[in-house]
């Protein structure tokens, strides 16, 4: 009778510390998420990368890289957290369009339910952008993307969506303001905007349509977004 109940005692005795180290084991996993996913410049720069079609030409050792950890990038991820709508006038080959991808992919994707929109010129330029949303998530560690799973794998998802379990979703429609009314995202990206004839009709729409964050991004060409851009410096000024 007592070597059964001795038994059984080990047997509770072990079990607890099994439960105990699963826990810890499961607060230091959660742990190390959190530090993976604590601001944009630390997830693109040390648990994603990007890729340089170029790269061969640039003298790259591979296509595929993190950010370079210029302290520009963290500046602009510190811009986007403190404004709802941004603006940006960018040189080409600065990687300013993959850095707006990816503060709005990594908030899709560990906060719930936040829907983003990315609008560009046309269908196909679209896909790119959503493309290089489902190249971060794809090139993270396999923990985190265990820890911010998608609704079904990369390759049966929408070449113009990215849909995430905690409902959240990247969405990619191209230019025009009537693109944009069916929608209520959270995080709204319009890129190349001094190229999209109906910018400043999508900018009204996205005041009223979007609840988070609004970011305008375009290298030089004239029209209403270079227009609008000169006023809002001179104003400043």
């Amino acid at each position: 009778m007592r070597d059964a109940q001795e038994r059984r005692i080990q047997r509770l005795e072990e079990a607890e510390r099994k439960a105990a180290a699963a826990k810890q084991s499961q607060l230091a996993a959660n742990s190390r998420v959190q530090q993976a996913v604590q601001d944009t410049f630390v997830w693109v720069t040390r648990y994603t990368r990007t890729y340089n079609e170029h790269w061969q030409d640039e003298g790259r050792p591979c296509p595929d890289e993190p950010f370079p950890p210029h302290p520009y990038f963290k500046d602009i991820f510190d811009v986007f957290d403190l404004e709802r709508v941004t603006w940006i006038e960018k040189s080409r080959d600065l990687m300013v369009s993959w850095a707006c991808v990816a503060y709005l992919t990594l908030n899709a994707m560990k906060v719930p339910r936040r829907g983003v929109l990315f609008q560009t010129q046309t269908h196909d330029k679209a896909r790119q952008l959503v493309r290089y949303a489902k190249h971060l998530y794809h090139s993270q560690p396999l923990w985190l993307q265990n820890a911010y799973p998608l609704t079904k794998p990369l390759n049966l998802q929408s070449d113009l969506e990215l849909h995430f379990m905690n409902g959240s979703s990247i969405v990619g429609i191209p230019g025009g303001a009537d693109q944009i009314r069916s929608y209520h995202p959270w995080g709204y990206l319009n890129d190349e905007s001094s190229f999209q004839p109906e910018c400043g009709e999508c900018y009204n729409q996205a005041l009223a349509a979007v609840k988070g964050k609004i970011i305008f991004n375009s290298s030089a060409g004239p029209g209403w977004y270079s227009d609008v851009r000169r006023g809002i410096i001179v104003q400043a000024d």
